[in-house]
């Protein structure tokens, strides 16, 4: 049938020996106005929203939405389902995978299933099979994938080659290969390869309710094989020496660990393509590793910003049909993961400021209560319990004292008068209270407690031991605290400050 959009482009040609250009013009318009009269009166689109060849994005109706959200249509309710179980196995096993440093095994592994993909085509049709059917593609590309696990396994162990080199040469080999076998494909008169490209970049749209069962059933087969072997891939992700020690095979536990990867590899092939797989893989858990320090919420977190991805990856795909779903699914993802990377509370880039932000505001009023007190220390005061007021000091003395702008010293003075530990006077003097000077005894007992251990066992020099116990004093615990006057063999009770160790000069 003729397209409408081509037909006033014939009208031209068929008149253009008839009459001038009049004639034509007035055939286009006629053309233009019956087709725009017969859209409107059949209640329809305009033709340029219902050609095929339109690639325009249009913002979905009312009742695409509802239609999208309550999965009311069968083909949208396979194809998020399927996508969201896949997605939940993968952010499980690449979980462990990230945390192994084998993060682009499964990169390796997608590219080595191509030959596998286009080998078992041409066997299956020499045999009289259908070289499309997807048990058959599937079990094709497990075996090369497998093969490419024991080719990097022998490039590792065999050479002396590290392993990302190893992790090259798999995954560009076994692509060019694959590549070479979809061009003789292409040439066989018994068949040719549309379709298998497909494996390439994915084929969400035409899952079939027996594909979303396969990838959700070996999903779930994998995950419960995850969280029976917990303790043990726990082990060989942060200590494989210490596994081996204890009995365990690590050899075996990496084994099923890859063929895990190649297990979800291959079912991914149906949703995402080989080249997007790695994404479903690495993404998720990389997301969750900015969330927590422990694995077990960084499994689940991973589990779930990996099904998100697939869920909302997919239904965005089903609402704008010219966005291919493996590539929506993966910009999900990436969203997701730029979100934790800025906002994650365990290793996000804003907490992270915060928190250095939160440290080296503690530090400035750390240091200004400890030289507060080595000022009154070397004027002989003795503390409040002697009965005498906690005398003043000036921000003159305090600018002498260390290398401060006025600036940072300000700004110190200002967050410990925050904090309720000091008051500011006129004249530029500045005075602790109780718990003010009490706090700058703490701290001042706890720097010349790391100086006297630098001294006495790092070998440091007294006159350099002030500069070195600055850098770390901040971050001890009480229990260091506790060690290092047991170490010390301090006997004096928690209000007498150390003496310091160097000689105090302020004036």
């Amino acid at each position: 049938m003729m397209s409408r959009q081509r037909f006033p482009q014939r009208m031209l040609r068929w008149s253009g020996g008839l009459a001038g250009r009049r004639i034509r013009f007035a055939l286009l318009l006629l053309a233009a106005c019956g087709l725009i009269a017969s859209s409107t009166a059949a209640g329809e689109e305009p033709t340029a929203m219902r050609s095929l060849a339109n690639r325009e994005l249009g913002w979905p109706s009312t009742e695409q939405w509802r239609r999208v959200i309550f999965l009311q249509d069968h083909n949208t309710r396979v194809v998020v389902l399927g996508t969201t179980l896949l997605g939940l196995a993968a952010g499980t096993i690449g979980s462990f995978t990230l945390l192994r440093k084998r993060a682009l095994m499964g990169d390796a592994l997608s590219h080595a299933t191509l030959p596998g993909i286009g080998l078992a085509f041409i066997v299956a049709t020499q045999l009289g099979f259908d070289g499309k059917t997807l048990p058959v593609l599937l079990l094709g590309a497990a075996v090369t994938g497998m093969i490419g696990v024991a080719g990097i396994v022998f490039i590792r162990s065999l050479t002396r080659l590290s392993e990302d080199t190893a992790l090259g040469v798999v995954l560009s080999v076994f692509f060019g290969a694959g590549v070479a076998v979809l061009g003789v494909i292409q040439q066989m008169e018994s068949g040719h390869s549309a379709g298998l490209e497909s494996f390439i970049y994915g084929k969400t749209a035409s899952m079939l309710p027996s594909d979303a069962w396969l990838i959700g059933g070996t999903g779930f087969v994998s995950c419960l094989v995850c969280f029976a072997l917990f303790k043990e891939l726990k082990l060989l992700c942060f200590d494989d020496g210490f596994a081996g020690s204890e009995g365990y095979s690590v050899t075996l536990l990496d084994g099923i660990l890859m063929l895990l990867v190649v297990v979800v590899t291959i079912v991914g092939l149906q949703a995402v393509g080989l080249i997007l797989v790695i994404a479903l893989l690495v993404t998720p858990a990389a997301a969750a590793r900015f969330w927590t320090h422990q694995l077990t919420r960084m499994v689940l977190l991973a589990s779930g910003l990996g099904a998100i991805s697939g869920m909302l990856g997919s239904a965005t795909s089903a609402l704008f049909p010219q966005l291919p779903s493996g590539a929506m699914i993966v910009l999900v993802a990436t969203a997701l993961f730029l979100f934790s990377m800025m906002l994650g509370p365990a290793r996000g880039l804003l907490p992270r400021w915060l928190r250095r932000w939160r440290l080296n505001s503690s530090i400035e009023r750390q240091h200004l209560l400890r030289g507060i007190y080595e000022l009154l220390e070397s004027r002989g005061y003795q503390g409040p319990e002697s009965g005498d007021p906690i005398p003043s000091v000036s921000v003159d003395d305090l600018l002498r004292l260390r290398s401060w702008t006025m600036r940072r010293l300000k700004h110190g003075i200002r967050k410990a008068e925050e904090a309720g530990l000091l008051v500011q006077l006129p004249n530029q003097q500045i005075k602790v209270n109780k718990s003010g000077y009490h706090e700058a005894a703490r701290l001042t007992h706890e720097h010349r407690l790391w100086e006297m251990y630098l001294i006495t066992h790092a070998e440091v020099a007294a006159t350099q031991v002030d500069r070195s116990a600055d850098a770390i004093e901040h971050v001890l615990e009480p229990e260091m605290i506790d060690r290092l006057e047991r170490l010390l063999q301090q006997s004096q009770r928690s209000t007498r400050v150390v003496d310091s160790p160097h000689p105090l000069s302020h004036d």
